[in-house]
């Protein structure tokens, strides 16, 4: 297995993001990677510096997206690879998001408290770095916070704890992610537009993580990939091997791109590293997706 390709990551332009684009270009290189996508939640505002960094660091740079959907009442996160970015349609996406994400901030942040758990709101907002709450963040306040010492609601975050593999995103997925007692209702687009969207653009559209959204299922697997898409991000940082084999066995049985992805974001996903995750066959994989992206004359820096 490989570990130099890396097509998710995100900069402070994500709510739950920490670098700044170049930084995260110079991390990638110092990781080992030779080529990288930034995917930032709903947001295109690192590209530019992104792409330029990478550029003069002599990476292979994909200018990407991650885009917040839904089908059929669940939610999910799908992958724009390759997208004229600067099309008008990403920023209508980014503020519509951003609008709704600042909206419901605070009603997060008095429902976590409503189950009894206190939280250093400031604090939170502190490293809100696109300027709304993001639940990891709200996880790490709340773990930190000593007045939580001996709540066993978040015992299982806790070192030795069931959740304790990844106690912020899991924090977030269990509370406030959709189903959880904290979570809040945003509108979202929907997936099938949001695969058009990245499409008639120039890019390659790849639903990502599946297994954190709905573990191993083939039936949801195949309903999504009715809808277009060209690639399933298998190998990744959620992924157990047997989950990566599920999906990876899945989108080869379509004729789909299997892609790796880190979702690195820094202090938000401690656990997660540039540089550790491994792919089969990178190099088939990169240049099957810069085919796509250039048949549809989308962006990429080789």
């Amino acid at each position: 297995m490989e570990t130099w390709l890396d097509l998710h990551m995100h900069t402070k332009y994500s709510m739950d993001g920490e670098f700044e684009p170049a930084d995260l270009m110079r991390q990638c290189a110092g990781a080992g990677l030779r080529a990288a996508a930034v995917t930032d939640h709903d947001a295109v505002g690192a590209l530019d510096e992104a792409k330029a960094a990478a550029s003069a660091l002599q990476l292979s740079f994909i200018p990407g997206i991650e885009i917040s959907c839904q089908h059929k009442g669940k939610n999910f996160h799908l992958l724009g690879y390759g997208i004229r970015y600067q099309a008008p349609v990403f920023a209508e996406l980014e503020q519509d998001l951003h609008a709704q994400r600042l909206a419901i901030s605070e009603k997060v942040l008095d429902a976590v408290e409503g189950l009894g758990i206190y939280l250093d709101r400031q604090a939170i907002w502190d490293m809100a770095s696109s300027g709304v709450v993001a639940s990891v963040n709200i996880a790490k306040t709340a773990l930190e916070d000593p007045r939580n010492d001996g709540n066993p609601l978040l015992a299982p975050y806790r070192p030795g704890g069931a959740r304790s593999n990844a106690p912020y995103v899991n924090f977030g997925w269990d509370f406030c992610g959709q189903g959880g007692p904290a979570f809040v209702s945003m509108v979202l687009m929907p997936f099938s537009q949001a695969v058009r969207i990245i499409q008639e653009h120039g890019g390659a559209a790849v639903l990502a993580h599946p297994g954190a959204n709905m573990k191993q299922n083939r039936d949801i697997a195949e309903d999504l990939i009715a809808q277009g898409i060209d690639g399933i991000e298998a190998y990744c940082s959620y992924h157990d091997d047997d989950t990566a084999a599920f999906y990876a066995a899945i989108a080869n049985e379509h004729d789909l791109l299997v892609t790796i992805g880190s979702d690195y974001h820094g202090r938000a996903k401690p656990h997660i590293r540039l540089g550790q995750y491994g792919h089969p066959a990178p190099q088939a994989t990169f240049d099957a997706l810069c085919r796509i992206i250039q048949d549809r004359d989308g962006d990429v820096c080789l």
